[in-house]
């Protein structure tokens, strides 16, 4: 394998960058009659925007979390910048950055005072008052933490998880308690993390979010990935065939799968239009994200 170095986003000098983000094989936890992992597989390359999706239950949340280093496996090997996160120190953790779904936070400090005290745990942070400003709440910085509102506190934690310029990012469901304005903002502040070499992996169940932000979606079902690409391409070949729907002269619903919707919709202008030319409740449909992952998580369910 080829070796190189590079300065990261945190200031640290990398060793080995041919080297996946995160690789994952065989991952496997047990609680007690419940198999939570059951032989994951899973590659994150550096640089890229990875959206882990399945329905709760699923192992999303065990397997994130021993990936951070903060629950054991039971068995696998697990590879996360190039140590395993079992018996990693402390350089290594100061390397990643973590927006949990649920945080603690000192209450009666400021919003800069807590970025700021979080900043000197890393060797090379950010500068707080960009970060702080980058999240949206410059408003804010000598606000209490027990004076902001929900989405406010959510602001700060992505602060908290980026001041220390992490190589690697796990967003657990970020966007909660965001308004539309915010959610946007805070979108392109992941793609600005991800262009300056930050590789993350998101966690959500926004399908928008999901095909907005991630370069790659990996569905886990049962403990395992089950399908993996980009927000594009994810599914069977078939899952993305566009679906043409019509109601017939004598009002019955139709509708036809169709990998040519142009020809069928001229077809049906000819054969199935109204005495006014029309064709009734008209429309064709291309599967979103969304669709085609209920289609796999449904398909899992069914399978299993």
């Amino acid at each position: 394998m080829v070796t190189t170095t590079r300065t990261t986003p945190a200031g640290h000098t990398a060793g080995t960058t041919t080297e996946p983000a995160v690789r994952v094989r065989g991952l496997r936890k047990r609680y007690g009659d419940k198999q939570a992992v059951d032989g994951l597989d899973l590659d994150i390359e550096r640089g890229e925007i990875v959206a882990v999706l399945g329905p709760n239950g699923a192992g999303k949340t065990t397997t994130v979390e021993i990936l951070e280093g903060f629950r054991e496996r039971d068995a696998g090997e697990v590879r996360v910048l190039g140590e395993d996160p079992a018996t990693a120190g402390r350089a290594w953790r100061s390397r990643i950055g973590v927006v949990a779904q649920d945080s603690s936070d000192r209450a009666e400090l400021t919003v800069a005072e807590e970025v700021r005290s979080t900043a000197r745990y890393y060797p090379a942070p950010a500068d707080a008052d960009e970060v702080i400003a980058a999240v949206g709440l410059a408003e804010k910085a000598r606000t209490r933490v027990r004076g902001l509102s929900g989405g406010q506190r959510r602001r700060l934690d992505v602060a908290l998880g980026i001041v220390g310029r992490p190589e690697l990012l796990f967003l657990d469901e970020p966007t909660t308690g965001f308004d539309p304005q915010a959610r946007r903002v805070f979108w392109a502040l992941v793609h600005r993390l991800r262009d300056t070499g930050t590789t993350i992996l998101l966690t959500t169940h926004d399908l928008d979010e999901a095909a907005h932000l991630a370069d790659r979606v990996a569905v886990v079902r049962d403990g395992r990935v089950v399908a993996s690409g980009t927000p594009e391409t994810l599914g069977r070949p078939e899952a993305r065939t566009p679906v043409v729907t019509w109601r017939s002269p004598a009002g019955e619903p139709r509708s036809e799968r169709t990998t040519t919707p142009t020809a069928l919709v001229a077809r049906l202008a000819a054969t199935e239009a109204g005495p006014d030319g029309e064709v009734a409740d008209l429309r064709v449909v291309r599967p979103t994200l969304e669709d085609v992952y209920l289609e796999l998580v449904q398909t899992e369910e069914t399978d299993r």
